[in-house]
């Protein structure tokens, strides 16, 4: 019988599994807002493993995006460190892959050019630049419409063409911040295999934002719940024991499934009510 881990952490840490290697994105002690308002995160910890999966699940305008930012090198923490691949991050983060809910394919371009444009500026030689493409589009289902412009794509292969785009450079880490939220449940449901089978294939590390329990329950290995402010934190970490090999067709109807739901669910309202507690705090001091 597998079983839903909670992590015996203090709120506002997170850390992988003691068998994984070292952390690609670390943060440590973390406290972030913007211009003289209040923090929108702090007492923030946690890391990130190679090849690890990692969702971050919260209400909107918890910091889910703001920890994306973060690493990408957007964003400079008030206080605190934010580290990769052992260094701290100072700029533009160029090692990691950005895929967001916005549709950014060029629509001048095909979808072949769309997808090498980012080895294109990396001045990759082209021979490089065609063999990795015909890779990424093979991988993703999309070499029948290498000569197709974004007019011409379904919902689904936009947002192929958007993941292959992501991941041809080979970035240490992807961040992906709801990039199916727009998509009806059996094209995402299908985009949800294809993604798994896609990073599990390349050894590719994520960190994934979403608001969906059932979306966390699926992908992830572990879940951040993210909540309780502002400031907010890291309220829980859920590991879910489903493994890589995981069959999503299958696993959405099963009991072990039903039960990681249902305390992502439970994780959600404590994140909810502390956030609720704290406003009703502050709205009775004088």
């Amino acid at each position: 019988m597998l079983d839903v881990v909670t992590t015996g952490e203090s709120p506002g840490s997170a850390s992988p599994d003691p068998g994984r290697s070292s952390p690609i994105f670390e943060v440590r002690d973390l406290a972030i807002g913007f211009g003289d308002r209040e923090d929108i995160l702090r007492n923030v910890s946690m890391e990130v493993a190679k090849g690890e999966f990692v969702v971050l699940l919260g209400p909107s305008g918890c910091g889910k995006t703001t920890l994306l930012n973060l690493a990408a090198g957007l964003l400079t923490p008030r206080s605190g460190y934010v580290r990769f691949a052992g260094q701290e991050i100072k700029g533009v983060n160029t090692n990691v892959g950005y895929m967001t809910q916005e549709d950014t394919l060029l629509p001048w371009q095909s979808v072949q050019a769309n997808v090498a444009l980012p080895l294109k500026l990396r001045r990759v030689p082209k021979a490089e630049i065609a063999a990795r493409v015909r890779r990424y589009l093979d991988l993703l289902d999309l070499t029948h419409a290498a000569n197709l412009f974004p007019s011409q794509l379904s919902g689904g292969m936009r947002r192929r063409a958007l993941l292959a785009r992501s991941m041809i450079y080979e970035p240490m880490l992807l961040l992906m911040d709801e990039p199916f939220a727009a998509l009806d449940a059996q094209m995402r449901h299908q985009l949800h295999r294809e993604l798994l089978s896609t990073v599990k294939r390349l050894g590719q590390t994520v960190m994934f934002v979403t608001h969906d329990i059932s979306e966390a329950a699926k992908l992830a290995d572990r879940v951040l719940i993210i909540g309780g402010g502002p400031p907010g934190g890291i309220v829980e970490e859920i590991r879910v024991p489903f493994g890589d090999d995981r069959d999503l067709d299958t696993l959405r109807f099963s009991e072990e499934y039903a039960r990681v739901e249902r305390q992502l669910n439970e994780g959600l309202i404590r994140a909810r009510t502390s956030a609720r507690a704290l406003v009703a705090t502050k709205e009775s001091q004088p």
